[in-house]
């Protein structure tokens, strides 16, 4: 899909530069290497506005606009409502975090599904750009377990010893595979839905036509 290359070679480059900054240790603000490496400055999760947006307004100018910005925006927040609830289950419940990711997995392309009715231009391209942002990750983290290399991408989850009692794949799979294929394709398609139709209302109200 022509429209997700350039987002794509960007959000590479960005996950190669993360990789190199945890790898020589520069500021952990901007690259922070700790498990889950959240709050770092360098990191393609922030991507996914950015690109939710761009996604947005390239096909709202093709004329594949959603057919309803108020439905469009509706069911992703409904998808995102329904994970939290999920979260907070799972909290309850003091479920393992191998449950938890299971549970999460299952529940990541039920709430994909929800979501895609909503606006499916969008949710077509943005779980095709999920994938080219995210299948990169996944490698750079096997090849980081079997290194035993330090950074966020090999770390285990805080409170997760049977994770560290697992094989190098499996501990992959669970960290790595699992949540980069599922959780992080909900994430990605789901909030760049929500930017994605927020945008289109703007647009919708500002043209001419809907004067």
């Amino acid at each position: 899909m022509p429209m997700i290359l350039v987002p794509a070679v960007i959000t590479l480059a960005v996950t190669l530069l993360r990789l190199v900054g945890e790898l020589e240790k520069w500021s952990p603000s901007l690259f922070n290497p700790s498990a889950g490496g959240g709050g770092a400055l360098v990191g393609i999760s922030w991507l996914i506005p950015v690109f939710g947006i761009y996604f947005a307004l390239k096909l709202v100018r093709r004329g594949e606009g959603p057919a309803s910005t108020g439905r469009a925006l509706g069911l992703p927040f409904l998808a995102l409502v329904i994970i939290f609830a999920v979260a907070f289950g799972g909290s309850a419940l003091k479920l393992t975090l191998v449950a938890q990711l299971g549970i999460f997995a299952v529940m990541s392309w039920v709430c994909i599904a929800i979501a895609f009715p909503g606006w499916p231009a969008l949710a077509r391209t943005l779980i095709a750009y999920a994938f080219a942002a995210r299948i990169p990750v996944a490698i750079v983290m096997l090849v980081a377990i079997l290194g035993n290399w330090g950074t966020h991408y090999d770390v285990s989850p805080p409170n997760a010893p049977q994770v560290d009692a697992m094989a190098p794949l499996v501990k992959w799979f669970w960290i790595g595979l699992l949540p980069q294929m599922t959780i992080w394709i909900y994430t990605t398609v789901v909030g760049g839905m929500i930017c994605g139709a927020i945008t289109a209302a703007i647009a919708r109200k500002r043209s001419p036509a809907a004067a």
